[in-house]
Protein backbone atom coordinates (compact mmCIF):
# COMPACT_ATOMS: atom_id res chain seq x y z
CA UNK A 1 0.00 0.00 0.00
CA UNK A 2 3.17 2.70 0.73
CA UNK A 3 5.08 1.09 -1.40
CA UNK A 4 5.67 4.27 -3.82
CA UNK A 5 5.99 6.53 -1.05
CA UNK A 6 9.00 4.36 0.90
CA UNK A 7 10.47 4.00 -2.57
CA UNK A 8 10.05 7.77 -2.98
CA UNK A 9 11.47 8.75 0.40
CA UNK A 10 14.45 6.74 -0.16
CA UNK A 11 15.01 8.44 -3.30
CA UNK A 12 14.88 12.26 -1.87
CA UNK A 13 17.51 10.71 0.97
CA UNK A 14 19.87 9.93 -1.59
CA UNK A 15 20.00 14.14 -1.74
CA UNK A 16 20.25 14.92 1.65
CA UNK A 17 21.47 16.62 3.69
CA UNK A 18 20.38 19.73 2.12
CA UNK A 19 22.31 22.97 1.74
CA UNK A 20 21.00 25.79 4.20
CA UNK A 21 19.89 28.06 0.79
CA UNK A 22 18.02 24.41 -0.53
CA UNK A 23 15.71 23.87 3.08
CA UNK A 24 15.02 27.94 3.60
CA UNK A 25 13.66 27.94 -0.25
CA UNK A 26 11.69 24.67 -0.56
CA UNK A 27 10.60 25.77 3.33
CA UNK A 28 9.66 29.39 2.17
CA UNK A 29 7.66 27.89 -1.06
CA UNK A 30 5.14 25.93 0.94
CA UNK A 31 4.97 27.52 4.14
CA UNK A 32 2.93 30.51 2.36
CA UNK A 33 0.99 27.83 0.46
CA UNK A 34 0.26 26.46 3.77
CA UNK A 35 -0.65 29.05 6.04
CA UNK A 36 -3.23 30.45 2.92
CA UNK A 37 -5.07 26.80 2.82
CA UNK A 38 -4.70 25.67 6.31
CA UNK A 39 -6.18 29.57 7.66
CA UNK A 40 -8.98 29.40 4.57
CA UNK A 41 -10.44 25.94 5.55
CA UNK A 42 -11.06 27.50 8.73
CA UNK A 43 -13.16 31.11 7.42
CA UNK A 44 -9.98 33.57 7.07
CA UNK A 45 -10.60 35.49 3.82
CA UNK A 46 -6.84 36.44 3.30
CA UNK A 47 -6.11 35.83 -0.52
CA UNK A 48 -2.86 33.35 -1.31
CA UNK A 49 -1.38 36.90 -2.18
CA UNK A 50 -2.42 38.93 0.31
CA UNK A 51 -0.67 36.13 2.60
CA UNK A 52 2.19 36.23 0.82
CA UNK A 53 2.34 40.18 2.05
CA UNK A 54 1.66 39.62 5.42
CA UNK A 55 4.56 37.03 5.58
CA UNK A 56 6.97 38.31 3.71
CA UNK A 57 6.71 42.05 3.88
CA UNK A 58 5.04 42.52 6.79
CA UNK A 59 2.03 44.24 4.71
CA UNK A 60 -1.26 45.11 6.35
CA UNK A 61 -3.99 44.49 4.05
CA UNK A 62 -6.41 47.07 4.11
CA UNK A 63 -10.34 46.84 5.19
CA UNK A 64 -8.78 42.75 6.35
CA UNK A 65 -9.54 42.09 10.47
CA UNK A 66 -6.38 42.49 12.68
CA UNK A 67 -7.84 38.35 13.85
CA UNK A 68 -6.88 37.40 10.04
CA UNK A 69 -3.62 38.70 10.20
CA UNK A 70 -2.66 37.34 13.50
CA UNK A 71 -3.92 33.94 12.00
CA UNK A 72 -1.09 34.48 9.60
CA UNK A 73 1.47 35.21 11.82
CA UNK A 74 0.42 32.74 14.59
CA UNK A 75 0.60 30.04 12.02
CA UNK A 76 4.04 30.72 10.41
CA UNK A 77 5.34 31.27 14.25
CA UNK A 78 3.69 27.51 15.14
CA UNK A 79 5.39 26.27 11.91
CA UNK A 80 8.57 27.24 12.87
CA UNK A 81 7.91 25.98 15.92
CA UNK A 82 7.44 22.25 14.93
CA UNK A 83 10.64 22.39 12.95
CA UNK A 84 12.59 23.20 16.05
CA UNK A 85 10.62 20.57 17.97
CA UNK A 86 11.33 18.30 14.64
CA UNK A 87 15.47 18.75 14.76
CA UNK A 88 15.51 17.70 18.17
CA UNK A 89 13.19 14.76 17.47
CA UNK A 90 10.57 15.34 20.64
CA UNK A 91 7.58 13.29 20.99
CA UNK A 92 4.42 14.13 20.93
CA UNK A 93 2.72 15.20 24.06
CA UNK A 94 -0.18 16.95 25.52
CA UNK A 95 2.34 19.99 26.56
CA UNK A 96 3.62 19.85 22.67
CA UNK A 97 -0.21 20.20 21.56
CA UNK A 98 -0.78 22.73 23.78
CA UNK A 99 2.15 24.84 22.80
CA UNK A 100 1.34 24.59 19.24
CA UNK A 101 -1.93 25.79 20.01
CA UNK A 102 -0.64 28.68 22.32
CA UNK A 103 1.18 29.68 18.94
CA UNK A 104 -1.26 29.54 16.57
CA UNK A 105 -4.10 30.94 18.64
CA UNK A 106 -2.38 34.46 19.34
CA UNK A 107 -5.74 36.35 18.86
CA UNK A 108 -6.94 34.68 21.35
CA UNK A 109 -4.91 34.97 24.59
CA UNK A 110 -7.48 34.11 27.23
CA UNK A 111 -7.85 30.40 25.29
CA UNK A 112 -3.88 29.82 24.31
CA UNK A 113 -3.32 26.18 25.04
CA UNK A 114 -5.97 25.57 27.01
CA UNK A 115 -8.62 22.50 26.93
CA UNK A 116 -12.21 24.12 26.53
CA UNK A 117 -14.28 24.50 29.52
CA UNK A 118 -17.93 23.87 27.65
CA UNK A 119 -19.45 21.69 25.19
CA UNK A 120 -19.13 22.44 20.97
CA UNK A 121 -21.57 21.61 18.71
CA UNK A 122 -19.64 21.80 15.02
CA UNK A 123 -22.29 22.10 12.63
CA UNK A 124 -22.81 20.09 9.74
CA UNK A 125 -20.92 17.41 11.18
CA UNK A 126 -22.51 13.81 11.67
CA UNK A 127 -20.52 14.03 15.00
CA UNK A 128 -21.04 15.51 18.02
CA UNK A 129 -17.04 16.06 19.95
CA UNK A 130 -17.24 15.05 23.91
CA UNK A 131 -18.35 17.06 27.09
CA UNK A 132 -15.09 18.99 28.11
CA UNK A 133 -14.91 16.86 31.57
CA UNK A 134 -13.58 14.11 29.61
CA UNK A 135 -11.26 16.17 26.54
CA UNK A 136 -8.03 15.71 29.32
CA UNK A 137 -8.94 11.90 29.78
CA UNK A 138 -9.19 11.52 25.74
CA UNK A 139 -6.51 13.70 25.11
CA UNK A 140 -3.98 11.34 27.29
CA UNK A 141 -5.36 8.39 25.77
CA UNK A 142 -4.82 9.96 22.46
CA UNK A 143 -1.26 10.80 23.30
CA UNK A 144 -0.84 7.07 24.97
CA UNK A 145 -2.03 5.21 22.44
CA UNK A 146 -0.30 7.00 19.09
CA UNK A 147 3.18 6.58 20.99
CA UNK A 148 2.40 2.98 21.86
CA UNK A 149 -0.50 1.23 20.29
CA UNK A 150 -0.21 2.37 16.77
CA UNK A 151 3.77 1.84 16.51
CA UNK A 152 2.99 -1.16 13.84
CA UNK A 153 1.17 0.70 11.45
CA UNK A 154 2.99 2.82 8.44
CA UNK A 155 3.61 6.58 9.85
CA UNK A 156 1.09 7.35 7.27
CA UNK A 157 -1.85 5.76 8.80
CA UNK A 158 -0.60 6.53 12.51
CA UNK A 159 -1.09 10.51 11.57
CA UNK A 160 -4.34 9.63 9.56
CA UNK A 161 -6.32 7.88 12.40
CA UNK A 162 -4.17 10.59 14.87
CA UNK A 163 -5.86 13.18 13.00
CA UNK A 164 -9.39 12.08 13.07
CA UNK A 165 -9.22 11.29 16.82
CA UNK A 166 -8.20 14.59 17.65
CA UNK A 167 -10.62 16.34 15.70
CA UNK A 168 -13.11 14.31 17.00
CA UNK A 169 -12.20 15.10 20.46
CA UNK A 170 -11.78 18.81 19.58
CA UNK A 171 -10.06 19.39 22.90
CA UNK A 172 -9.97 23.36 22.34
CA UNK A 173 -12.55 26.14 22.00
CA UNK A 174 -10.97 27.25 18.68
CA UNK A 175 -8.34 26.36 16.49
CA UNK A 176 -8.58 22.55 16.29
CA UNK A 177 -8.17 22.94 12.55
CA UNK A 178 -5.08 24.57 12.43
CA UNK A 179 -3.11 22.67 15.34
CA UNK A 180 -4.31 19.14 14.06
CA UNK A 181 -2.60 19.83 10.65
CA UNK A 182 0.53 21.34 12.39
CA UNK A 183 0.75 18.01 14.45
CA UNK A 184 -0.06 16.23 11.41
CA UNK A 185 3.11 17.63 9.54
CA UNK A 186 5.37 17.66 12.98
CA UNK A 187 4.95 13.87 13.16
CA UNK A 188 5.84 13.82 9.66
CA UNK A 189 8.60 15.62 9.34
CA UNK A 190 9.87 13.81 12.15
CA UNK A 191 10.11 10.35 9.93
CA UNK A 192 11.88 12.30 6.71
CA UNK A 193 8.96 13.34 4.99
CA UNK A 194 8.27 16.90 3.38
CA UNK A 195 5.28 18.35 5.53
CA UNK A 196 1.71 18.84 3.53
CA UNK A 197 -0.47 21.21 2.60
CA UNK A 198 -4.45 20.36 3.07
CA UNK A 199 -5.78 22.70 -0.12
CA UNK A 200 -8.77 24.85 0.71
CA UNK A 201 -10.03 23.62 -2.76
CA UNK A 202 -10.26 20.08 -1.56
CA UNK A 203 -11.69 21.08 1.44
CA UNK A 204 -14.97 18.81 1.00
CA UNK A 205 -13.15 15.87 0.34
CA UNK A 206 -11.18 16.68 3.69
CA UNK A 207 -14.53 16.81 5.23
CA UNK A 208 -16.03 13.45 3.99
CA UNK A 209 -12.96 11.97 5.59
CA UNK A 210 -14.08 12.38 8.80
CA UNK A 211 -17.82 11.87 7.81
CA UNK A 212 -17.10 8.59 6.45
CA UNK A 213 -14.63 7.99 9.80
CA UNK A 214 -17.85 8.61 12.28
CA UNK A 215 -20.71 6.57 10.07
CA UNK A 216 -17.92 3.54 9.77
CA UNK A 217 -16.52 2.51 12.83
CA UNK A 218 -14.09 4.70 13.35
CA UNK A 219 -12.12 3.49 9.25
CA UNK A 220 -9.53 5.93 8.70
CA UNK A 221 -9.11 4.93 4.84
CA UNK A 222 -10.14 7.94 3.23
CA UNK A 223 -7.82 10.23 5.01
CA UNK A 224 -5.06 7.91 4.82
CA UNK A 225 -5.29 7.48 0.86
CA UNK A 226 -5.91 11.71 1.03
CA UNK A 227 -3.12 12.06 3.15
CA UNK A 228 -1.04 9.46 0.96
CA UNK A 229 -1.56 11.20 -2.27
CA UNK A 230 -0.27 14.46 -0.86
CA UNK A 231 2.87 12.89 0.66
CA UNK A 232 3.42 11.23 -2.62
CA UNK A 233 2.98 14.61 -4.55
CA UNK A 234 5.35 16.76 -2.16
CA UNK A 235 7.95 13.95 -2.33
CA UNK A 236 7.83 14.04 -6.02
CA UNK A 237 7.74 17.65 -6.28
CA UNK A 238 11.31 17.94 -3.91
CA UNK A 239 12.44 15.21 -5.81
CA UNK A 240 11.90 17.27 -9.13
CA UNK A 241 13.64 20.27 -7.99
CA UNK A 242 16.65 18.36 -6.04
CA UNK A 243 17.37 16.75 -9.56
CA UNK A 244 17.55 19.99 -11.60
CA UNK A 245 19.37 21.60 -8.97
CA UNK A 246 21.68 18.25 -9.05
CA UNK A 247 21.55 18.34 -12.88
CA UNK A 248 22.61 22.24 -13.13
CA UNK A 249 25.64 21.15 -10.40
CA UNK A 250 27.21 18.35 -12.03
CA UNK A 251 27.25 20.28 -15.61
CA UNK A 252 29.09 23.05 -13.78
CA UNK A 253 31.36 20.86 -12.33
CA UNK A 254 31.95 19.34 -15.84
CA UNK A 255 32.52 22.88 -17.37
CA UNK A 256 35.00 23.86 -14.71
CA UNK A 257 36.61 20.75 -15.35
CA UNK A 258 36.90 20.82 -19.35
CA UNK A 259 38.10 24.97 -18.20
CA UNK A 260 40.88 23.61 -16.11
CA UNK A 261 41.95 21.06 -18.74
CA UNK A 262 41.91 23.79 -21.88
CA UNK A 263 44.21 26.13 -19.53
Amino acid sequence: MFEKIDELLKKLNEYRPLTEGEIKRLRDEFLVDFTYNSNAIEGNTLTLQETALVLQEGITIDKKPLKEHLEVIGHKEAFFYIEELVKEKVLLSENVIKDIHSIVLMDRPQDRGRYRRIPVTILGTVHEPPQPYLVPVLMEQLINEYNEEMKGKHIIERIALLHLKFESIHPFIDGNGRTGRLILNFELMKEGYPPINIKFKDRRRYYDCFKDYHLNNGDSYMLTEMIKEYVQEELERYISILRIADNYENKKLDQDNENELER
